[in-house]
């Protein structure tokens, strides 16, 4: 259980996409941290079972239900947050998906997909959490990518989407600075988790399998460190950017 000595006790974090990978495992994290933890997912019965972990270590969480294409459930979540426990001092925005494919074999409908939820959603929730953020003085941390610094062949719809969370993340900086709300954005490389599970192009999946197979990938606890490091930092540090890659991934 947390004691008041844990660097983030009285703080209250909301992590989307928390169902499975780097979602769950930054909100176990935080919890073991101190942070009261709402969990945020389409998959109710993931949710529930990782906040029922969570509180029998003597944690407190919420599971909330949203889809995070969607504005409605987005001002929901966030309501229920703050009537839950009246305050948000920690968003994370971890909710995405990962569809690669060349562009001239993409499907449009995926690369709809994935900007309505890597980037639209993204943005969407910190809007909407945005009031809470700067009334606690807290913290946005978006995930992003390596594909949000360098933009290989075969990922061009993905990585459109997180080039663009990297540069509202530093836009948004800049605008709430004034208001002592930090901005992380987090950029992993290759991490073991089910993000690719949803390719339907059978080449790209064919080499994302290769890439697992073939070197030694990041776990989701490595991800879910870093944002603990970026969020456990004193007000006056600001941790701008954590580019977090294997040791035995080039590029």
């Amino acid at each position: 259980m947390a004691s008041v000595n844990s660097p983030l006790a009285g703080k209250v974090a909301l992590v989307t996409g928390a169902s499975s990978g780097i979602g769950e495992a930054t909100a176990a994290a935080l919890a073991t941290a101190g942070a009261k933890v709402a969990v945020a997912a389409r998959r109710a019965d993931r949710l529930s079972a990782l906040a029922g972990r969570i509180e029998r270590a003597g944690g407190n969480a919420l599971a909330i239900e949203a889809d995070i294409a969607s504005n409605g459930d987005i001002a929901a979540m966030i309501d229920k947050v703050v009537a839950q426990w009246g305050r948000l001092d920690i968003l994370v925005n971890n909710a995405g998906i990962m569809l690669l494919s060349p562009a001239a074999e993409a499907d449009l409908d995926d690369w709809r997909r994935m900007i309505e939820l890597n980037l639209i959603g993204l943005m969407a929730t910190t809007k909407a959490a945005l009031p809470h953020l700067k009334a606690a003085k807290g913290h946005v941390v978006n995930v992003s990518s390596v594909a949000g610094r360098v933009a290989n062949p075969g990922a061009s719809g993905y990585a459109a989407t997180k080039f663009g969370v990297v540069a509202f993340s530093e836009s948004l900086r800049r605008e709430v600075y004034a208001d002592k709300v930090r901005v992380s954005v987090i950029e992993p490389g290759l991490v073991r988790t089910e993000l690719g599970d949803h390719i339907t192009n059978e080449q790209s999946k064919a080499g994302l399998d290769h890439r697992l197979a073939t070197m030694e990938a990041l776990t989701a606890e490595d991800i879910a460190n870093a944002i603990l490091y970026a969020v456990s930092q004193p007000p006056r540090v600001n941790v701008n950017e954590i580019l977090i890659r294997p040791t035995d991934q080039e590029r």
